[in-house]
C-alpha cells in the first residue's frame, strides 16, 4: 500500500479532511512530531508522499525551537528529489526555506474566512476547485515568504501576495488551510485562544458562525482539491 508521512507541529493540526480521502484510497497514514520524534532518523525518500502541516511558530525561530533545522534538512532533501511534497501553512513556509526564499513576518495577521485569486496557472492545476467562485478557504497564519527561484506562483489574497506555489513536477506549498474541517475547527478555537484574543478584529464567535456558512462547501471542494491533486503527483 502507498505510504504517507504527516509531520505534526501541534496535535490539533492534523491532516482534516485529507485522512478520509487517502484512507478510502488505502494508503497507510503515519504521524510523526516534529518536536518530539526524530526526524534526523527519517529516510526523506521512504514514503510515497511526505506532508508537512501547520503550526503557530515562524521558521526564523530555529534558536527557540531546534527541530525546526531538520524540519528544513527533510524537506530539502524531499524536494531535491522530486517527490511527492505538500506544505500547509508553516509546512508551505518551511518548503520555502528548504528552496532558499526568505520567510518573515507578514503585514498583519490573516484569520478567518476569505477567497483566493488565483493566478492563470492556478486556474490550470487542482486550485482551481478552490476558486474564490466555489468557496471561501480559511487563513490563519502571520507570517509569509518570497517566492522561491523556479517556483511557479498559483494563488493569492488581497493581503499576502504569495497563497500558492508549484515547484518541479510533484510539489505543493498552500499558505492557507484547504485540509479543516468544521468539527477539527472546534479544536482550533481552544487551542489558538491566545493569538485569536490577540488579534484585532478576530474572534471565536464570528470564526463559528462563517466556518458554519462556508466549513460545508470547503470540505466538498477540499476533497475535490486533494483528490486531484493526487492523482496528478502519483
Amino acid at each position: 500500500m502507498p505510504s504517507v508521512l504527516a509531520i505534526q507541529h501541534v496535535a490539533f493540526e492534523d491532516l482534516g479532511l485529507i485522512e478520509p480521502i487517502l484512507k478510502e484510497r488505502n494508503w497507510t497514514i503515519r504521524y510523526m512530531d516534529a518536536a518530539t520524534d526524530d526526524l534526523r532518523a527519517v529516510d526523506p525518500l521512504q514514503d510515497d508522499l511526505l506532508i508537512i502541516l501547520g503550526g503557530p511558530i515562524g521558521v526564523y525561530e530555529e534558536a527557540d525551537y531546534p527541530f525546526l533545522k531538520d524540519d528544513i534538512t527533510l524537506v530539502e532533501a524531499r524536494l531535491k528529489s522530486d517527490r511527492p511534497t505538500m506544505g500547509i501553512c508553516l509546512g508551505a513556509q518551511i518548503m520555502a526555506r528548504a528552496l532558499g526564499a526568505n520567510v518573515y513576518p507578514g503585514p498583519a495577521k490573516e484569520i478567518g474566512w476569505a477567497p483566493l485569486m488565483l493566478t492563470d496557472d492556478g486556474k490550470q492545476s487542482s486550485l482551481r476547485f478552490l476558486d474564490a467562485n466555489e468557496t471561501p478557504v480559511l487563513h490563519w497564519h502571520g507570517d509569509t515568504f518570497d517566492l522561491p527561484d523556479g517556483a511557479t506562483q498559483l494563488a493569492s489574497t488581497e493581503l499576502v501576495p504569495h497563497q500558492a506555489f508549484s515547484w518541479g513536477e510533484s510539489a505543493l506549498g498552500v499558505q492557507f488551510h484547504p485540509e479543516v474541517t468544521a468539527r477539527g475547527l472546534e479544536r482550533w478555537f481552544i487551542g489558538h485562544t491566545a493569538e485569536i484574543a490577540a488579534t484585532p478584529g478576530v474572534d471565536v464567535p464570528q470564526l463559528r458562525a462563517d466556518t458554519e456558512k462556508y466549513g460545508e462547501a470547503l470540505e466538498r471542494q477540499g476533497r475535490q482539491w486533494f483528490g486531484s491533486w493526487l492523482d496528478t503527483v502519483l
